[in-house]
């Protein structure tokens, strides 16, 4: 059947030529059937040749019972049309039908009365296969109740991204009625979603027809406004049986749990790798300072925005400490780290300065209870708690510190001091998970500051023995001008070994002297000095240089296990000259002026304690304005360089023009002397004066 089409009532023209199927009736196929009131057929449509097998020239007159309807039903059907024109009621119902080629199929009509504009009477009838009627009917069912049913959010939105279909789901997910949806956007309905990424991923689609499957999203809908949900998000444009495009449907899940799980994990995670961090940073050298100043870059700012290591002050020197509950805490400041924070870094105990907390302050709290003080959200009336000032109170809320943790630093059952946090810019407030974090690193870390501490005491000490060996002497003797430096090892089990002496002699000579006794620690200390004062009592007798390493020797022999190198020189400056005996120890330098540096070449001879070998003693000149440099091997042996690299850069150091004395010490120091030296340093300069 064809019939002219009429302009729509929105004014469009009809499309001419055939247009592709694109709705439903087109999926059923529907036949569209005219009757006169006799039952004749008078229109008949291509669905309807389709659907029964016979042509329009075939049906066209013929009356409709014949060709439409099985035989055992002519009877009923007849009776149901004589209703229809009769009543002008319509009526429906399946009947099966004989098509032309013999077989039988199960038809769902539909049939009412027509009027035309003359008054006279028709009958329509609509048909369609019965089994395509069920198949779309189950479809459908079974779709309206999957999406009705759903968990998961489900959606449709047109080509202008309004929605125009919501499930209950969806509803509550959005926490917006279904009816408020339709006809609005996304931004429109959930603006605290990340919208600008879903509309430019639904635009894409739209375009492309490629889905987005599983997109993640962050955001917060009405149905929850005051905490953050994540949702993973899939698109899939709609498209009729044909191709028109209609939409997108729009798929919601949400994955908050997982996501927070996932958050939790990427935390653990994190604090694993920091603790791991913690014990690879921390305690890399045996400095107190250092140690405590390497805590705090650890927990910044992972951990905290401002944090400071602060220890009693009766821990650091070395005494043990207990507070009761009216006494203050006397807290020594180690370091202090903080992270774009310049108002609560000036609130902080600067490192160094020693400072008395009251006994209401939460930092007196932590060590005197040896447990963790914990505020997650600071309050004006608590910032007077935190601080040691008034003004430093001040700060701290100017800074915008909101939340506070302060965990005790214990080893071997001693309270040693605080780790003190403090957050600024990181919104979060501390929780329990930053507690059990912020006390494994003071765990950690407070072994590391105990034994530095220990360290550091027991240096003390060495040192302490070593200067007290050491000798103070003029800077002009007879006829020498001297400066002389002894710089510490960079550990407390090398502290000890190495020694100097200037002695007055008759006659205004001076004995210069340079030593280095194998081994460390206080017993080398004490070896050096027994050697020291066997030195002393043997110049005053003035033997020749290499008579008294003899009798030095024999003396290192009687020592526990004592090997030490010397070089002892005698200055006499009415005959310009110095004579020298070497006990295996590095050559001495002569600076003269016009010249080169050289090293002076003398015999080695064997370390004191060796025993058996003698000494001998070689005689060389210092005129008035030469210079002579003895030094320890601390000076110039590293682990790295060749020695004789290592002389020639001294030699290239005591080159050029002549300069004080003292600032040639501390030139060679500074340039030669390494911080990780485990060796220490003895160093003499003599510069012969003329005679008045």
């Amino acid at each position: 059947m064809s019939a002219a089409g009429s302009p729509e009532a929105g004014g469009e023209e009809p499309v001419g030529g055939s247009a592709r199927p694109s709705g439903l009736l087109d999926v059923l196929r529907v036949a569209s059937v005219v009757l006169d009131t006799e039952g004749r057929i008078v229109l008949w449509s291509p669905q309807a040749e389709e659907l029964f097998g016979y042509e329009a020239r075939e049906a066209l007159g013929q009356y409709a019972a014949r060709i439409m309807v099985h035989e055992q039903h002519v009877d009923l059907v007849v009776k149901l049309f004589a209703d229809v024109m009769g009543t002008g009621q319509s009526w429906a119902g399946a009947f099966p039908v004989r098509r032309k080629d013999g077989t039988t199929r199960l038809v769902e009509f539909r049939n009412m009365r027509l009027l035309d504009d003359r008054g006279d009477v028709y009958a329509l009838g609509l048909c369609a296969d019965q089994s395509t009627v069920h198949r779309l009917e189950r479809e459908v069912a079974l779709s309206t109740r999957m999406i009705a049913q759903s968990p998961i959010g489900l959606a449709v939105l047109d080509t202008e991204l309004r929605y125009v279909s919501v499930n209950k789901a969806l509803e509550e997910i959005n926490g917006v009625p279904a009816e408020e949806h339709l006809g609005r956007t996304p931004r429109e309905v959930v603006p605290g979603m990340d919208v600008d990424a879903l509309e430019t991923a639904t635009r894409r689609v739209l375009e492309t027809g490629t889905p987005v499957v599983d997109q993640s999203t962050i955001g917060r809908t009405p149905a929850d406004p005051h905490q953050d949900h994540a949702w993973s998000v899939s698109l899939y444009r709609l498209e009729n049986a044909f191709g028109t495009v209609l939409g997108v449907a729009v798929s919601i899940v949400d994955v908050t749990e997982q996501y927070r799980a996932g958050i939790e994990a990427e935390a653990a995670r994190r604090r694993l790798a920091l603790i791991a961090d913690a014990s690879g940073r921390i305690g890399t050298t045996l400095d107190l300072d250092h140690t405590a100043h390497e805590l705090t870059e650890v927990a910044v700012p992972e951990l905290a925005d401002i944090a400071a290591v602060d220890l009693l002050d009766a821990v650091v020197q070395g005494r043990q400490s207990s507070l009761g509950p009216t006494e203050s805490a006397v807290i020594r400041a180690l370091a202090v780290q903080g992270y774009d924070s310049a108002e609560a870094l000036e609130a902080a105990d600067p490192p160094g300065q020693v400072a008395r907390y009251a006994p209401d302050r939460l930092v007196t709290q932590c060590v005197r209870t040896a447990s963790p003080v914990m505020l997650p959200e600071v309050k004006d009336e608590d910032l007077p708690r935190i601080a040691r000032s008034p003004e430093a109170a001040e700060l701290l809320g100017r800074a915008g510190v909101h939340s506070y943790l302060a965990v005790p630093l214990i080893a071997r059952g001693q309270v040693l001091g605080a780790l003190d946090l403090k957050r600024t810019r990181n919104p979060l407030p501390f929780t329990e998970d930053d507690l059990l974090l912020a006390r494994e690193l003071a765990a950690r870390a407070a072994v590391q500051i105990d034994n530095a501490r220990w360290y550091q005491s027991a240096r003390d000490t060495a040192l302490t023995l070593q200067r007290s060996l050491l000798p103070s002497h003029p800077a002009v003797t007879g006829g020498l001008e001297v400066a002389s430096r002894y710089q510490p090892a960079g550990a407390t089990s090398e502290v000890g070994g190495d020694w100097f002496d200037v002695i007055p002699l008759e006659d205004d000579k001076t004995a210069l002297v340079v030593g280095d006794v194998m081994g460390s620690g206080i017993p080398a200390a004490a070896a050096m000095g027994r050697l020291r004062t066997a030195t002393n009592t043997l110049a005053s007798l003035d033997l020749d240089p290499n008579v008294l390493l003899e009798h030095l020797d024999k003396i290192t022999a009687g020592l526990d296990q004592a090997i030490a190198t010397c070089l002892y020189a005698v200055h006499d400056p009415r005959r310009r000259e110095c004579r020298i005996a070497n006990a295996g120890h590095l050559p001495p330098v002569r600076v003269r002026a016009g010249r080169p540096p050289e090293l002076l070449d003398l015999p080695t001879g064997v370390p004191l304690g060796v025993g058996g070998v003698a000494f001998a003693t070689t005689t060389v000149d210092l005129e008035p304005g030469d210079r002579l440099v003895l030094y320890t091997d601390g000076l110039v042996e590293t682990r790295r360089d060749p020695l004789d690299d290592r002389l020639g850069t001294l030699l290239s150091l005591l080159d050029g023009p002549d300069r004080p004395l003292e600032e040639v010490c501390e030139l060679l120091l500074r340039t030669l002397h390494e911080p990780d030296n485990f060796d220490d340093v003895a160093l003499l300069i003599a510069r012969a004066t003329a005679p008045e």
